[in-house]
Parts: C-alpha cells; sequence; structure tokens
C-alpha cells in the first residue's frame, strides 16, 4: 500500500505507518500533476492539508484511490461527498490542532490588546531616539480578564478557545447553530478539573455584548460577518479569525476599524490567499499570520498520529 503526503505529514505519522508496512512518500506534486503521478506511481492514500485540492477531476481519474485524508479540521478544498460516492473513504483530524488554533487566537488577542504588533514594529526603528514617545502611544493597553469573549461556531476549535479564556478570567458567550450547551472541562497540571456549562446564545446577542470576538466557523457560501454585523457588535471590539478566509467581509472590516467600531483585529486566514489584499497587509491596526493556527510541532504530531491509525484501520 502507497501513500502520497503530498503537503507533508509528521515524522511521527509516517513511522507509524511505515511500521504497519505502508510505503509512505513525501513528495510535493504540483496540482496539474497530481493525478497522472497518483496513477502512475499506483498511489493507494492521498493525504493533504490545505495547499491540494482534490476535486472531481483527480476522484474520477484515479481508479486506485481508496483514502483521501485531510491534516487538520476543514475539507473545503476536497469534493468530500462526490468521493464518498465513489467509495473512497475520506478522513480527517478534527481534534488534533484544535488547542493550537486557540493559543494563537489568544497570541493575537494578548498582542493586540496590549499593542504587540506595533511596538514590535516600531520599537527597532525609534526605540533608541523615540522611546518615551513610544512609551505614551502604547500605554493605554486592555486587560482580558473580566473581559467578555464571543465565540462564533462552538465545535472543538471554539470550545478549546472557550478554555483558554476561561482560564484567562474572561466571561464566554457562545452562538452556534447546532449546539444548545455543553460542559467545558478544564483540567490542570496537578490533576484538578473544574466543568463550566455555557448555554449558547443568538449570534445578535454575542455581537452586542462582546468585547472580543472570535470566529471558528467553516467556510460559507455568505459572510458570517459583514457590515450588518459591524454595526451591531460594540464601540471598539477587537476581533480575531482563524477559521477560514471569506468568513468575514474585508472591505467592511477595514471601514468599520476606520470608524473606530472595530479598534483592531487579527487574522490567520484570509479570502484571497496566498495573495492577502495589500489593504490588509498593510493596515497597522491588524495582527496578522500566514495561516498557521494549526502549525506548531506538537499538532502536527497528533495529526499524523491521528491519520495514520485511521488509515491503518481502515486499510489493514
Amino acid at each position: 500500500m502507497k501513500v502520497l503526503a503530498n503537503d507533508g505529514v509528521s515524522q511521527s505519522g509516517i513511522d507509524a505507518l511505515e511500521n504497519a508496512g505502508f510505503e509512505v512518500n513525501t513528495t510535493t506534486v504540483a496540482q496539474e500533476q497530481l493525478a497522472n503521478y497518483l496513477n502512475d506511481n499506483q498511489i493507494d492514500v492521498l493525504l493533504v492539508r490545505s495547499a491540494t485540492k482534490v476535486r472531481k477531476d483527480i476522484i474520477d481519474n484515479c481508479p486506485n484511490l481508496k483514502i483521501i485524508g485531510r491534516g487538520g479540521v476543514g475539507m473545503d478544498n476536497i469534493d468530500v461527498d462526490y468521493a464518498r460516492s465513489k467509495g473512497i473513504h475520506v478522513i480527517n483530524t478534527p481534534a488534533a490542532s484544535s488547542h493550537s488554533v486557540a493559543e494563537l487566537v489568544f497570541a493575537h488577542l494578548l498582542g493586540l490588546s496590549r499593542f504587540l504588533h506595533q511596538s514590535n514594529r516600531d520599537m527597532p526603528l525609534e526605540g533608541d531616539s523615540n522611546f518615551k514617545g513610544l512609551k505614551k502611544n502604547y500605554s493605554k493597553g486592555t486587560e482580558l480578564k473580566g473581559k467578555t469573549i464571543g465565540v462564533i461556531g462552538f465545535g472543538r476549535i471554539g470550545q478549546a478557545t472557550a478554555k483558554v479564556a476561561l482560564g484567562l478570567g474572561m466571561k464566554v458567550l457562545a452562538f452556534d447553530p447546532f449546539i444548545e450547551k455543553t460542559d467545558l472541562e478544564l483540567e490542570f497540571f496537578d490533576g484538578q478539573k473544574l466543568s463550566f456549562e455555557i448555554k449558547t446564545i443568538s449570534k445578535e446577542d454575542v455581537l452586542k455584548q462582546s468585547d472580543f470576538i472570535t470566529l471558528h466557523v467553516p467556510a460559507q457560501k455568505d459572510y458570517v460577518i459583514d457590515k450588518a454585523e459591524f454595526d451591531t457588535m460594540k464601540d471598539g471590539v477587537i476581533l480575531a479569525n482563524a477559521a477560514r478566509g471569506g468568513v468575514i467581509n474585508e472591505v467592511a472590516l477595514v471601514e468599520a476599524i476606520t470608524s473606530g467600531k472595530v479598534a483592531s483585529a487579527a487574522l490567520d486566514v484570509f479570502e484571497k490567499e496566498p495573495k492577502p489584499e495589500i489593504q490588509l497587509l498593510m493596515n497597522p491596526s491588524l495582527s496578522l499570520t500566514p495561516h498557521t493556527g494549526a502549525a506548531t510541532n506538537e499538532a502536527q504530531d497528533r495529526i499524523g498520529t491521528e491519520l495514520a491509525t485511521q488509515i491503518i484501520e481502515l486499510l489493514k
């Protein structure tokens, strides 16, 4: 059995698969050459992340494929239903990177609330000549403790983000059309555990009441946050999107920042990846990362191991 990890896979995943008798290939094949490569090399399992797309053309033209695996949560780069209709297993790793994304969200939110994204740019340029001026500019930070965070989308990643928020002493509000309530269990270093029941409320109420808002929703046809949603938010809200590009109207976001409705925002994903709009890249009120929410060593190890476990169970 042959596996092509076209967007890479952790060494832990490779080891698990090879120990089970699989041949693992980590060559990165260009999208337009992928179908031919899969056929020429008789690949049984194709593993991807977000870069490689597995559409109807590949599914139709690669009869040897038995499994398509996505290292991560969202599978909008795979024609999932069509693949399954052709008898191909489609798997992903919904739990493996949840905490990694949650930590990145709070890296952004903590940085924005203390202007780290700006002071890290200005200190190398002016730290020796304008120290007092920079100190004055960045001396009106905001603490997260005691503030309200609204979580739009309360699946695994949204819940992981809420746990971090609770650990920081924040009030958590959540909206999810498919979840009425859930119990979040926080585990601590010494074995102690605390449980919090979170009941979801309407999206409008989350937007109205939150000091910070974070999105954890799949790709959708329409914007989840558009001008009407920005108008509903508190003045001076701080926003984070580490979900999918296209769930926030980026033009409306820039307008909301300009008007002061949004104090600042964090984006890990963009409507036009891998070439985000220059207006976003140059905006001093935005904290930006290049779609690295799940990009931790620990998450990649978990993803690789989880994919390997599922593949072995399905094919052995």
